[in-house]
């Protein structure tokens, strides 16, 4: 299992420094969306919200890729995968197998470091 949650942590951690980067620099052409799914992009752009989520894709995928502070990267990248899942399941079905795929690597990385989260979440 560890070698299987290093694999998810350098994958994720690719992939969101990737795509965060590409909030801000548009490097790579993404199709546009369409109907309910554009307006919803359109309302995250046109409001500045959609900056902040790149930013903590970002700030969270490189964590992921220098291996420190991991249970806070994931902190910062679950509901951010939460989204992504919920968006493609009710706006954008084309996009659902990234986002499936982001899942699994979550869930992995959240049982590899489950002991760390739940003394997180017991120190409450």
């Amino acid at each position: 299992m560890k070698y299987a949650a290093m694999g998810a942590r350098y994958l994720m951690g690719i992939i969101f420094v990737v795509f965060g980067l590409n909030g801000f620099i548009g490097f790579i052409e993404l199709p546009p969306f369409e109907g309910p799914a554009g307006d919803f992009m359109s309302a995250m752009f046109g409001s500045g919200y959609l900056y902040v989520v790149k930013a903590l894709e970002v700030i969270g995928g490189v964590l992921l890729l220098v291996g420190k502070k991991v249970p806070l990267a994931l902190t910062l990248l679950t509901p951010v995968i939460v989204n992504i899942l919920l968006f493609h399941i009710f706006l954008d079905m084309k996009g659902l197998p990234i986002a499936v795929v982001l899942v699994v690597l979550d869930a992995i990385l959240l049982y590899e470091h489950r002991e760390t989260l739940g003394k997180v979440i017991a120190a409450d």
